[in-house]
């Protein structure tokens, strides 16, 4: 497939969205799938409420609903990007199916496959991961393509019944890696304490 130069000038940036979505409310529990978008939600700043996903490549979606059905009273947001939605689309069933009202998915779409070389994914050619999503069951499914999209959708990002997909295109660029911490263990216990507490690992 031919390298596509859109994503090249969408005027979103990544790392600016991504501290739009974690920096308003802090209660937000917030599952990033590996690569790109974990390293983004450190940039942004490394809470507690943070699982970035070192593996598990297509594993972000479906840990979203797990943690979103086992935690009904908080706000689960899964931040992750299209190379990873691609490897996990069976996801959007079982998302629509199960219907968590608390849970949140934006895919930062770059169309490229950041962590191998910056190669097309499928997004950069003729696959919507939007009509993916509503054509699975989800109700509550938007594109979002620059600021004025971003501002509109922010409100059902983090609030609105869901569950709700967006997919954010943002610049295709290579930036610096800003690492979570890369002990599993650590990251896991560190997010089911913050959660729930010395009960949470004991």
């Amino acid at each position: 497939m031919p390298q596509s130069p859109r994503s090249d000038d969408y005027p979103l940036r990544r790392r600016e969205v991504v501290k739009l979505l974690t920096g308003t409310r802090d209660d937000l529990l917030v599952i990033a799938g590996l690569g790109s978008t974990a390293w983004d939600i450190t940039s942004a700043g490394d809470r507690d409420l943070n699982f970035p996903l070192w593996g598990a490549m297509g594993g972000a979606i479906a840990m979203g609903l797990g943690l979103a059905l086992a935690q009904p009273d908080r706000r689960v947001l899964v931040i992750t990007g299209d190379g990873e939605t691609l490897m996990g689309m069976g996801s959007f069933a079982t998302v629509a199916l199960q219907a968590p009202q608390n849970l949140s998915i934006c895919t930062f779409d770059n169309e490229r496959y950041g962590e191998t070389g910056m190669q097309s994914t499928h997004t950069a050619a003729d696959t919507d991961l939007a009509g993916i999503a509503r054509a699975s069951g989800i109700q509550t499914v938007g594109l979002v393509q620059n600021q004025t999209d971003l501002d509109a959708a922010l409100p059902d990002i983090l609030d609105a019944p869901g569950p709700v997909y967006h997919v954010i295109k943002v610049r295709a660029e290579k930036l610096d890696f800003v690492l979570p911490p890369k002990d599993g263990v650590h990251l896991k216990n560190r997010f089911r304490h913050a959660l729930l507490g010395d009960a949470g690992i004991s």
